[in-house]
């Protein structure tokens, strides 16, 4: 049996307009994640809902502390629920 869960993501840094979300994209379809990814206005923050195995979903939470290289990443706070099974895949959300 499978650990699903989901887990919403708020990172806080310099985390817009440096191809942030096209990574983090990336980074969760090719862990299988579904969910997505967007720019949080008024803050320099970006949120990503994501879902599948906690094991990968630990995953992406790593590769979102450290971001693409133009990324200056200050926080992660990473909020853990049931999985819903509400996505299909993983978007970038605008």
């Amino acid at each position: 049996m499978t650990d699903l869960a989901s887990v919403r993501v708020i990172v806080y840094g310099y985390v817009q307009g440096v191809f942030y979300r096209a990574f983090a994209s990336r980074r969760a379809t090719e862990l299988g994640l579904t969910g997505y990814v967007r720019n949080l206005p008024g803050e320099e923050a970006v949120e990503v809902n994501a879902e599948g195995e906690r094991k990968q979903l630990e995953k992406l939470i790593g590769y979102l502390k450290v971001g693409p290289p133009a990324a200056k990443v200050g926080k992660v706070a990473a909020n853990w629920s049931e999985y819903t099974g509400s996505y299909s895949r993983f978007n970038i959300r605008y």
